[in-house]
């Protein structure tokens, strides 16, 4: 049986779905005013390997991940361009979309926008604030009453006295304590129409946290199984969607939570500000996609992520290895055979909290046994269980020989000319040249394979 390790409870448990045989899942996706990093990346591949697992081991899976289009940075960004808001969101979610298909990362059942849950995101309001839970500050903005809520902290695992304001809460001296939050902002004069929203307290929008609240309970119900997102949503942001949703309803709000790694570049936390920032667009101009993943799955989700052209370049060669043994072993076309030892193995792995490196380390082995023997069977077991995760699905060829972005049907032609002349100087028996072709295609990334069929090739 599936064992994750619960936030919320701080240890490994069996996962025991509230509905047996279907999962409801939630995780927290992106603010959409710039392109996605690789936090985002690693967000995104986590969750598309659990959905995966899940289905695989015979669930009914409704996976939710939201999309926030309203939202401080993006009306500053929108008003920076010169643009409205929809078209700024509209443009980043499409950009999104790419890096998501990319990734090979499949689409969640459900993507809401938050502007189209705003009505929904005031009725909770209303009701925490019937509750007592929530109250109107002299500014007109709503405001959640932290310290009435008796559960707060029990995410994070600290006190009421422990906990700071976090990223994007902010201090106002309209809160009646520093730890309160805002439910509901009073429209500002300087923001445009677009982000203002008719409401009982006033013109204005939501803040950050009621959003995931509405659009959850709205698409999971009001208690579902299973909430994830990166480690820095842990607090404050989940912490407030618990008492926000706990407050509103009465009663258990998530029964897992799962929280990613951070990445890190070169052992220092990925940020803005030291300068080691990237996009995944700009990761893809150097390495290919399917080796992004397989280097985001090599390291277990909630371990940190370290980031770096050598360890890039580490998993391109590992993944080379896998593809080379389906190339030199030709898979029967069949489904995988969950009886068979390494099938075992690499369900252990996977439902011992979605333990991706010892499933990775299992598919090495499937590699190595299948070029020993040349088995077809035990290549197909390689592939079928890595298609699991959303490894080695392409045609080993067309991965050997893909280049990085930018490398065209011109670059291939300019390989296998070169090839060719090779091929002719071994044949007129110039083996100086054939060595000097051979010397000048490596220098090109380029490595090559001498078989008794001809010789292959493939990015080195």
């Amino acid at each position: 049986m599936l064992a994750i390790y619960n936030t919320l409870t701080r240890s490994k448990e069996l996962f025991v779905p509230i509905e047996p045989g279907k999962v409801r899942m939630y995780v927290c996706g992106m603010t959409v005013y710039d392109y996605c990093h690789l936090g985002h990346a690693r967000v995104m591949v986590v969750f598309d390997v659990l959905s995966r697992w899940l289905r695989a081991s015979g669930f009914e899976v409704t996976y939710v991940r939201n999309i926030t289009d309203i939202d401080d940075k993006i009306i500053k960004r929108a008003g920076e361009n010169n643009e409205t808001v929809r078209a700024l969101t509209d443009r980043f979610i499409a950009a999104m979309h790419e890096d998501a298909a990319a990734l090979g990362v499949l689409p969640p059942d459900h993507e809401p926008r938050a502007t189209e849950y705003v009505v929904r995101m005031q009725t909770i309001i209303e009701r925490l604030r019937e509750k007592g839970l929530a109250y109107v500050a002299d500014n007109r903005d709503v405001c959640y009453a932290v310290r009435k809520f008796d559960g707060y902290g029990k995410l994070s695992g600290k006190s009421l006295d422990e906990l700071r304001a976090g990223e994007r809460v902010e201090v106002v001296s309209d809160k009646r304590d520093p730890l309160d939050f805002v439910l509901w902002k009073q429209a500002r004069a300087d923001e445009p129409d677009e982000v203002k929203w008719d409401s009982p307290w006033g013109s204005g929008r939501p803040g950050w946290h009621i959003e995931c609240s509405a659009m959850s309970s709205d698409l999971l119900g009001n208690h579902f199984d299973l909430h994830g997102g990166g480690q820095d949503l842990q607090f404050p942001h989940h912490e407030n969607e618990i008492a926000q949703s706990e407050g509103a309803h009465g009663h258990t709000f998530v029964n897992y939570w799962m929280h990613n790694g951070f990445v890190r570049v070169d052992d220092e936390k990925m940020s803005k500000s030291l300068g080691n920032f990237f996009t995944i667009r700009d990761v893809l101009k150097k390495f290919d996609a399917e080796v992004v993943r397989f280097f985001i799955l090599r390291a277990h989700y909630r371990s940190p992520l370290n980031y770096s052209d050598d360890h890039l370049d580490d998993a391109r060669q590992s993944l080379t290895r896998l593809y080379t043994a389906l190339k030199n072993v030709p898979p029967l076309d069949v489904g995988v055979d969950w009886d068979e030892a390494h099938a075992r193995r690499f369900k252990a792995a996977l439902d011992d909290d979605l333990n991706t490196p010892e499933a990775v380390a299992v598919l090495f082995e499937l590699a190595n046994l299948a070029n020993r023997d040349k088995s077809p069977a035990l290549a197909a077991q390689l592939k079928g269980l890595a298609g699991v995760i959303g490894l080695l699905e392409r045609e080993p060829v067309g991965f050997l020989q893909a280049g990085t972005v930018g490398s065209d049907a011109t670059d291939v032609q300019a390989i296998e000319a070169l090839i060719a002349r090779r091929s002719a100087a071994k044949s007129e028996r110039n083996y100086a040249e054939a060595d000097r072709l051979r010397a000048e295609l490596l220098d090109m990334g380029v490595a090559l394979e001498d078989t008794a069929q001809g010789t292959t090739w493939r990015r080195a």
